[in-house]
């Protein structure tokens, strides 16, 4: 796994949505910007706060032509209750058995009051139209993030 995927191909990948649907990331290629976010678990504070903020900035996404794609190990059932309590207008897909995480390099041993597990780091990567990497953050702080990506992404455009 490289210390960093700026600048190489994103590693495709297909998934299921809170609906069942497949959603692969090839399918942006050539389109739109992707905005691919890895977070920990449905429902908690920090991951609602996130969501939250990608919600209310994406009129802004969608002008600059970014799509936001949110990635965890949570079941398509968690992630629809998820999106229906917080009216989340975004797709969030289902990586139960880590493996997308793993290939973005974001499954990592975690220690959270005293005990070590494995776990996402919040981690958010920008896919160029060409499926190019072109910008990561790792061990997301989530205060500020949604409008770094956002300015990050106008910076890109030109916009």
């Amino acid at each position: 796994m490289a210390e960093t995927l700026e600048g190489l191909s994103a590693p495709d990948f297909s998934l299921k949505d809170s609906e069942g649907n497949t959603v692969s990331l090839s399918e942006f290629k050539g389109k739109q910007y992707v905005v691919l976010y890895f977070y920990p678990k449905d429902n908690t504070p920090g991951c609602t706060t996130q969501a939250c903020d990608f919600r209310d900035s994406h009129d802004e996404f969608e002008k600059l032509n970014a799509v936001i794609l949110g990635v965890s190990p949570d079941s398509e059932a968690s992630h629809a209750k998820f999106i229906g309590k917080h009216g989340l207008p975004f797709r969030l897909l289902v990586d139960e058995d880590h493996t997308v995480a793993e290939q973005y390099g974001v499954w990592k041993l975690k220690k959270n009051f005293g005990k070590e597990y494995m776990g996402i780091e919040r981690s958010t990567f920008l896919i160029d139209p060409t499926g190019t990497v072109v910008k990561e953050w790792r061990k997301v702080r989530v205060k500020g993030h949604v409008g770094e990506a956002l300015e990050t992404i106008r910076q890109l455009t030109d916009h």
